[in-house]
Parts: C-alpha cells; sequence; structure tokens
C-alpha cells in the first residue's frame, strides 16, 4: 500500500494530483552533489586536472557519483518515507511530504542506479563502473540493514566518502598514497560523528533514528575529537615531510582552522548537513578557500 502524505500537505498533494518536475528534482538532493566533489581531490593533489583527459575522466567520475548518488537517495526515501514524516526536518522532504509519489520515487531511483554505472564506463575504464558499483552495493548495505547497526553504521557512510575520494584516483589513473586514503577516512569519520551527534541532541531520545538510541552525546563528541585530532597529526606529517614545499606547510592553518571550525558548530547544535556549512558559513568558506589557493600554489607553481 502506497504511503499516505501528511494530513498538512496542500490538497493537490494528498490527491496525488500537481507532481511537478521541480519537486522531483528536490528529490534527487542536487545539493549533496557536493560531496561528490571528492572525486577531484585525487587528480588536483597529482596534478592531472590541467590536462584536458584528466579534467576529463574527472568531470566523468563526477557526474557518475551525482547521478548514483541521486538514485539512492530517491530509493533510501521511499523506503523510509514514514520515518522521515515524523523527524522535524525530514518531514518536508518531496517524498515525506507527498510532492513526489513513492511510486515515482522507486521507479526514478532504480532508473539512475542503473544509469549510473554506464555512466562511469564512459571513461573507457573498466575499474571506475566498478567503484562506482561498489559504492551502490555499499549505499544499499546501508539503507537496508547497516544503518540499524551500531558503530558499523557510522563506518558506513564513512566509507562512502572515501569510495568518492578513491574514484577519483581511479578516473585518472593516479596511485593513492597512504597518507590521502588516512585523511580522508579520518574527515570522513569526523564529518558522520558530528551529524550523529547533532541528530541525537536535536531528538533527544532518538527516535528520529533508531540507531540513535544505541549512542550517547559523550561517545559521539569523543568519537569526533578523536578523529580530528588524528586527522590534523597524519596531515601535519604529510604537509612537513621533506619532499614537500613551503606551501604544502602553509595549507597546515587553514586546514586546521577548518576543522576547529567544524567541531565548533557541532558544538553548536549545527552540522547535521554538513554540505550546508560548506554552503552556508562563511568562515568555512574562507578557510577553505585558504586551503585550496595554499595547495594549487604547491601543487602546480612550484
Amino acid at each position: 500500500m502506497a504511503a499516505r502524505p501528511p494530513a498538512d500537505a496542500p490538497a493537490a498533494v494528498r490527491t496525488g494530483r500537481g507532481i511537478s518536475p521541480v519537486a522531483l528534482l528536490r528529490a534527487c538532493r542536487p545539493r549533496q552533489w557536493l560531496k561528490n566533489v571528492l572525486v577531484f581531490a585525487a587528480p588536483a593533489a597529482a596534478g592531472v586536472l590541467v590536462t584536458a583527459q584528466g579534467a576529463l575522466d574527472a568531470l566523468i567520475a563526477f557526474a557518475a557519483f551525482c547521478v548514483a548518488a541521486s538514485g539512492t537517495y530517491l530509493l533510501n526515501d521511499a523506503a523510509d518515507v514514514e520515518a522521515d514524516r515524523r523527524h522535524p526536518r525530514k518531514r518536508h522532504r518531496p517524498t515525506a511530504a507527498g510532492l513526489v509519489p513513492v511510486w515515482l520515487a522507486w521507479i526514478a531511483g532504480a532508473v539512475l542506479v542503473a544509469l549510473a554505472p554506464a555512466l562511469a564506463a564512459l571513461s573507457g575504464d573498466w575499474r571506475l563502473p566498478a567503484v562506482v558499483a561498489g559504492y551502490l552495493a555499499l549505499t544499499f548495505s546501508y539503507t537496508y540493514w547497516l544503518k540499524h547497526q551500531a558503530v558499523v553504521d557510522l563506518v558506513a557512510v564513512a566509507g562512502c566518502h572515501v569510495i568518492r575520494a578513491f574514484a577519483g584516483a581511479v578516473a585518472v589513473d593516479v596511485r593513492v598514497t597512504s597518507w590521502f586514503l588516512v585523511v580522508v577516512s579520518l574527515g570522513s569519520l569526523q564529518l558522520v560523528a558530528g551529524k550523529r551527534e547533532v541528530e541525537l541532541r536535536a531528538s533527544g531520545d532518538g527516535s528520529t533514528r533508531a540507531v540513535l538510541a544505541a549512542y550517547t552525546p559523550g561517545y559521539l563528541a569523543g568519537l569526533r575529537a578523536m578523529s580530528s585530532g588524528a586527522m590534523i597529526v597524519t596531515y601535519c606529517l604529510w604537509a612537513l615531510n621533506e619532499r614537500a614545499g613551503l606551501f604544502y606547510g602553509i595549507s597546515i592553518v587553514p586546514f586546521v582552522l577548518i576543522v576547529l571550525r567544524h567541531n565548533l558548530l557541532v558544538d553548536r547544535g549545527v552540522g547535521e548537513e554538513p554540505e550546508e556549512l560548506a554552503l552556508r558559513d562563511r568562515p568555512t568558506q574562507v578557510f577553505v578557500a585558504l586551503l585550496l589557493v595554499s595547495l594549487i600554489i604547491g601543487i602546480y607553481l612550484t
């Protein structure tokens, strides 16, 4: 039986009429595509984005992950529609609000999921479609099982971010260093721990997400502090190694500022949607810009 939209939804929504393409696009969560910028990290660090082929392959990977992510978001919203309607913020998502029928979310999600590996195949390398398929497998495992397993759910979400970063390296055929993987993994874990911490504080009893009942704010804050501290140390070791230049060392300052700013915002109760911080928080934007400038100079100009 199709799930019913909220009682306070507009009449056109409750009757199933007035389906809007704009609502369907919103259900694809284009703002979440910002996470897929991670696919450019390895190509940029390797200095290959200045070549036409490198830029094209990275863009193919980015597009494939945007399509894959939107497909999984649609399927996830269709599966979690009732739980989302009990969430103070998620209840306004197009599927939960009834703006996109559940059946349409299922169909559109399935189409996008099938399209993503095919799009990745345009790179001409079988490994990129394989990585996209691995991302989809992990996402589905999370949606239908792993998100109910305490601690494992944190690692699964962080793993999706790591796969994005790894896909960029595969797309342009560059080697992934241990430094890169450790920093990305710890950074992803920090973001996920902060996200869960804000969710838990907002819900109080964890009723909006079942697995939250297994956590305490202290545990999540400790995990966030541990991962951010280890990430800073790892980044410093990479930036200050004897083969790095001056601007790598300079990049430590904005990098640390980004980490500290995120921790401050999470403590204030902000950070349930990390991509929103990048879009709206001005200090974070300034710190990210300084980090990029120092790394661009270090990688491409020195």
